[in-house]
């Protein structure tokens, strides 16, 4: 639990950030999609983490 903590922070940084800048790239502006694309990343980094540090530990 303790390494799926501190992987969470960086991927999910990268997935977020991912999504934001895919959603700017398909010309989305507005506050709405911006901040949609951030939470769906921050959720989706989840199983991904859990994913990564099962495979590290």
């Amino acid at each position: 639990m303790r390494l799926f903590m501190l992987l969470y922070a960086p991927i999910a940084t990268a997935v977020a950030g991912t999504g934001v800048i895919a959603v700017l790239a398909l010309g989305h502006v507005s506050l709405t999609p911006i901040l949609l694309a951030a939470a769906g990343g921050a959720l989706l980094a989840v199983p991904v983490t859990w994913r990564v540090a099962r495979e590290i530990g």
